[in-house]
């Protein structure tokens, strides 16, 4: 029986087949999710060939297919990570990403932070920054600033309804951003997909998303590669709302290219 739990074809190719459909149910429960890209530079085949192995796959039930890519059985569109699950995932790609974005920031600026593990590591990069407001709807975020309180800071912490990935969202935050003007917005996703923008699973933090992009002058992605071709419940930016998207090197040749089409700025992070 092959990866699939199906009968492999008989003859080498086959043998092949399975061994390569083994590892990717691996690398998936590993990770959490991959691009058809990263498997075709891994395993050297074509793109076609990679996605009969998903749809063998899927159809089995061992992993999920989406749009570009596949995440692990427990990852539907509709399934929403806890925040601490997610804090030790990519840990490195965060920091590095965290580092780059921070250099973006000036005193004196009135930034955005949305809610997320790697925006909660950009929060720590930007302790020393003089004069700084900061708007979160992220209770931990703006913990990161309260633990190192400095005369020259404000800290405005949206209320809202909590999520399991911590973000306070709802129209309660959704009414107290819209009287906001941002210089700069910081948000992460859930999913970052060439058709479909940035998306999430939850319909609340989608709408609160939106109100965020609508106060910012400047949008400015931070996503680890991870997030490239997953695909959530609801998109809430297309790519003509965003400016920057911060990732990390892991991300595939591909999906670089693909991102560039996307007429945003790509900035990898070393």
């Amino acid at each position: 029986m092959n990866a699939a739990g199906a009968e492999p074809p008989r003859g080498r190719g086959g043998q092949l087949a399975a061994q390569r459909q083994a590892t990717i149910v691996a690398e998936v429960n590993s990770r959490g999710a991959i691009t058809v890209a990263e498997l075709v530079d891994r395993f050297g085949v074509s793109d076609m060939t990679i996605r009969r192995d998903l749809d063998a796959l899927d159809s089995s039930g061992l992993l999920h297919k989406v749009h570009g890519g596949a995440t692990s059985v427990g990852l539907r569109s509709a399934h929403e990570p806890g925040f601490d699950a997610k804090l030790t995932q990519e840990s490195a790609a965060k920091q590095a990403i965290a580092a780059e974005a921070a250099t973006r920031v000036q005193p004196d600026s009135a930034i955005g932070i949305g809610a997320g593990t790697t925006t909660y590591a950009l929060a720590r990069q930007l302790l020393r920054v003089e004069n700084l407001t900061v708007v979160t709807n992220s209770a931990r975020i703006a913990d990161v600033f309260h633990g190192n309180a400095r005369s020259d800071r404000t800290v405005v912490l949206i209320g809202g309804i909590r999520t399991p990935s911590d973000a306070l969202v709802g129209p309660i935050a959704t009414a107290a951003l819209a009287s906001l003007h941002l210089d700069l917005l910081f948000i992460g996703a859930h999913g970052v997909d060439a058709e479909h923008g940035l998306s999430t699973p939850n319909l609340m933090e989608a709408e609160t998303n939106r109100s965020f992009i609508a106060a910012s002058r400047e949008i400015v992605v931070v996503a680890d590669h991870t997030k490239w071709g997953t695909v959530g419940l609801s998109t809430f930016a297309t790519w003509s709302d965003l400016d920057v998207i911060v990732t990390d090197n892991g991300l595939s040749t591909a999906a670089r290219k693909a991102m560039r089409d996307t007429g945003c700025d790509l900035v990898i992070a070393s």
